[in-house]
């Protein structure tokens, strides 16, 4: 007679069935109330301009500047870039051009493009980028190069924000009326990435003349990418390429055209690389399939700014008016609109990247709501600038040996290149004090091993308490950071622990608390 067994995983199902009917109210329940939010104030907001879905009096939320600028300039951008891909794309396969002749069709296009943007300015862009160029040149066998290399990047990304892109009157008077000709794109914005293609392009020449210490074979064999036949990210980077060095395909770096305003970055090498031999992880379909995804996207966003205009009530301020719940939807909502305006951004000038042959890291690679520690987060948002900081500082400053200390360095840096604000440096240092518990109890959790099915399901409930804390913080955060500014937060932390906010607290912790049980449920079915 044999006796039955419980199924182990009978009791995750049923828990699983639970935690999907919960999202699903909240949810309902969010957008009713978003609906309801934005029907009783929007009069009272800023930003709401005559939209198009649904009637035409309705009104569509474009009170962010970044997405308004690109949303309106969607039809031009797609023409010059679809014009730009197919005259390069044309003279590569036509003369059968490698790294250097591409370097020189694409300088002389992302030229023509940069004198539209930013007119006269294109000279400060030139001659910092040429004093770059030498100083590499000159003192890249020294020991001391690379603090030589961060110092002079800093010194002009501190300087341009500073003076505000310099004026041509500092020359004289005679070239005042360069002044006049300033073009449409303020050039000190586009330039904090170029100063991250500088430092790039540094470190790899630097490099280059080192012994190397990555291991290829290795690599190979735990990479499931490399795996399967195709060039993952990790071996273009370290690619030898010392012949591709020169001052035509570096200029070529920091002004292609396709990533030239917003990224995704890509370090010099992988470039190079596929500057000389086009990407071909990517088919002709792929791509276009790639493309309709990214229309899907932006239908996405266009239902969200027509509907809801969370953004419009953080900068009209009036979440100071609402009640702790709807704070929490407006929050929620903002960090929800930003994460989808960068990825439509991003994605766009990846696309266009990836028809002209050059694949770069995808930014967006995991939902906002799909990350429930700070690590994973950050490794997912703006991921092309996390594997530059990994590779560019993180792993310089010592890596994981002095992983407490390297990661104020990292945001402090982090927070002067996104722009030289006290909000910004709060984010930053807030975001360190929220990250520095989360390191210190995942290295105790690494060590522990459950030795019974009680034990691995007290791990796993205080893992997802652990999740709904840190997603907290996360959201306080970049609240702080990009909306509510430092002053909001006192009135912040002011409004939340009262009789009607610490229901809301307390909703919201369950609410992470399952978001994270659901995101638990998500790995278990990636690893099957």
């Amino acid at each position: 007679m044999t006796m039955k067994t419980k199924n182990p995983n009978h009791s995750r199902r049923g828990e699983l069935v639970i935690l999907i009917a919960y999202a699903i109210a909240f949810y309902v329940f969010i957008i009713r109330r978003s609906l309801e939010i934005a029907n009783e104030h929007s009069s009272k907001l800023y930003g709401l301009r005559p939209g198009w879905l649904f009637s035409s009096y309705s009104l569509n939320d474009a009170s962010d500047a970044q997405w308004r600028n690109v949303r309106s300039n969607l039809p031009i951008l797609t023409a010059v870039f679809g014009a730009f891909a197919m005259v390069a794309n044309t003279l590569r396969a036509y003369f059968h051009l490698k790294a250097r002749g591409m370097s020189v069709i694409w300088l002389f296009i992302s030229l023509i493009y940069l004198c539209y943007l930013h007119g006269a300015c294109i000279i400060f862009v030139l001659a910092i980028a040429s004093l770059n160029f030498l100083l590499i040149k000159i003192f890249a066998q020294r020991n001391y190069f690379p603090l030589l290399l961060w110092i002079f990047n800093i010194f002009f990304l501190s300087c341009n924000r500073v003076y505000e892109g310099y004026s041509f009157s500092i020359f004289g008077q005679r070239w005042t009326f360069l002044d006049n000709y300033r073009g449409t794109f303020r050039w000190h914005i586009c330039f904090n990435f170029v100063i991250l293609r500088m430092i790039s392009f540094g470190y790899d020449y630097y490099w280059a003349h080192q012994d190397s210490r990555f291991d290829h074979e290795k690599h190979v064999q735990r990479c499931h990418i490399c795996k399967s036949g195709k060039l993952c990210y990790q071996i273009l980077q370290e690619r030898n390429i010392s012949e591709s060095f020169s001052f035509s395909i570096y200029l070529c770096y920091l002004v292609y055209a396709p990533l030239y305003i917003a990224g995704p970055i890509i370090n010099f090498n992988a470039f190079a690389s596929q500057l000389e031999v086009p990407q071909s992880n990517y088919s002709s379909r792929d791509v276009v399939l790639y493309g309709l995804r990214w229309i899907f996207g932006l239908f996405l966003m266009e239902l969200m700014t027509h509907l809801f205009y969370y953004n419009a009530f953080a900068i009209s301020g009036m979440w100071k008016l609402l009640s702790p719940l709807d704070v929490f939807i407006i929050g929620y909502g903002v960090l929800n609109f930003m994460w989808l305006k960068f990825f439509l951004i991003w994605r766009y000038f990846r696309f266009w990247s990836l028809v002209c042959g050059i694949e770069t890291p995808e930014n967006m690679p995991r939902c906002l709501n799909n990350c429930h520690n700070l690590e994973t987060f950050w490794k997912n948002w703006h991921a092309s600038f996390n594997k530059w900081l990994v590779r560019y500082l993180y792993i310089p400053l010592g890596g994981s040996r002095r992983k407490l200390l390297n990661v104020w360095v990292i945001f402090t840096f982090v927070a002067i290149w996104h722009d030289l604000e006290w909000k910004l440096l709060s984010w930053a240092w807030l975001t360190c004090l929220f990250f520095v518990p989360e390191m210190v109890v995942k290295s105790a959790a690494h060590s522990f091993q459950a030795k019974s099915a009680f034990g691995e399901f007290l791990f796993r409930e205080l893992s997802a308490i652990a999740g709904a804390i840190t997603i907290t913080c996360l959201m306080i955060a970049n609240l702080v950071g990009y909306v509510i500014g430092p002053s909001g937060f006192n009135w912040l932390i002011s409004r939340f622990p009262t009789r009607e906010g610490l229901p809301v607290l307390s909703g919201m912790f369950i609410t992470f608390y399952v978001g994270t049980k659901l995101m638990f449920h998500i790995e278990d079915a990636k690893q099957r």
